[in-house]
């Protein structure tokens, strides 16, 4: 009988599934869907049926006997600061989601569709390490004021299954060691792993770290300030300037990182300078995790879809390989970490926590 562990995971326009038997990727799927058709939603968890018709079809394509199914995990939605592992999804946590009381991100319907499916099959449902695990010290959640509260948001399911293979790799739990992990993708989340658990990160969504291709990371406060009173935005249009229209895109026109390395081979002095730029300031908040553990860690892992370019990891190389080893881990593992965590379930490795 197989133990198949059936995988979720919502994104803005798109919906990936995937069936695993155990670490084995046995199929998977990425639907897209019309954005203006999402866009008819005003709440996202409106949006279940839709993408649940896509998702029958597939499941019905496979002809599932009774039992083969052992668990749905679907990917984790930023929810209340929690700690990092796997969750049981909950009445509440499904209540938190489609009353939209944390986020409303195409992430939410993660949870609400594992349930769903969960419920169908007659079998456990999880999420595991949501954008919004925090472990983070009273002393790194001072910002300067007290009406600032630093909070920790990243990319915390990528950053830590990586972080746990390269552990395994030198015989060791997730638990035992310290690394600094830095996911490059459209944002970028540098983080202090201390045990496994993540206890500083940038906030690469807004406000903090280096520039990404298409968000702006931290910025001279007096700018900002300025800037904000312009007149020349809303407070939405200067929310969506900051998170979608800045960084490289605002630059050179694209946040494609193939497209500016093309720009480079052209010769292209701009694309150059803003493209070292980035891996500058990278490196700058490789820095700054690495100070945070006090220089114990073992390595520094770049690791997201930007670690498959070597000229970016070869400039960031540069300014940090006096810490010690740079691991280069290319892409993301959404989908294997979420198959990862119901395997552990399964197994009796790892208990599912109480949201």
């Amino acid at each position: 009988m197989s133990n198949y562990i059936l995988v979720i995971n919502p994104g803005s326009t798109s919906t990936k599934v995937a069936l695993f038997d155990g670490d084995e990727k046995i199929s998977e799927e990425n639907f897209r869907h019309d954005a203006a058709e999402l866009g008819r939603f005003d709440n996202v968890a409106d949006q279940f049926e839709y993408r649940m018709r896509s998702i029958d079809r597939w499941l019905e394509s496979h002809r599932f006997k009774p039992g083969e199914i052992k668990a749905v995990a679907g990917r984790g939605a930023p929810l209340r600061p929690m700690e990092g592992g796997s969750y049981q999804i909950t009445d509440r946590m499904l209540d938190d989601l489609y009353n939209r009381r944390y986020s409303n991100h195409a992430s939410n319907l993660g949870a609400i569709i594992a349930r769903h499916l969960g419920k169908r099959y007659g079998v456990p449902s999880l999420i595991t390490d949501p954008i919004t695990v925090d472990n983070f010290t009273d002393i790194a959640r001072v910002s300067g004021i007290p009406e600032i509260t630093r909070r920790c948001r990243a990319h915390t399911l990528n950053i830590r299954e990586i972080s746990r293979r390269e552990a395994a790799k030198k015989g060791k739990q997730l638990e035992e060691v310290n690394f600094v992990t830095v996911h490059m993708g459209g944002g970028i989340s540098v983080a202090a792993l201390e045990g496994g658990k993540v206890v500083d990160v940038n906030d690469g969504l807004l406000g903090m770290g280096p520039f990404s291709p298409d968000r702006a990371g931290a910025l001279p406060v007096g700018a900002l300030v300025n800037l904000c009173y312009a007149g020349k935005f809303t407070e939405k249009e200067l929310l969506d300037k900051l998170s979608k229209e800045s960084g490289l895109k605002a630059y050179l026109g694209t946040n494609d990182l193939r497209e500016v390395e093309s720009m480079i081979d052209r010769g292209d002095e701009k694309a150059l300078l803003y493209f070292n730029a980035m891996a500058y300031q990278i490196a700058k908040e490789i820095g700054i995790a690495a100070t945070v553990l006090k220089g114990n860690f073992e390595a520094v892992i770049l690791t997201g879809g930007m670690a498959n370019s070597q000229r970016l990891t070869d400039e960031i190389k540069k300014y940090i390989s006096y810490l010690g080893p740079v691991l280069v881990v290319p892409g993301e593992f959404e989908m294997e970490a979420l198959a990862s965590a119901g395997m552990r379930y399964l197994e009796g490795s790892e208990a599912l926590k109480e949201y």
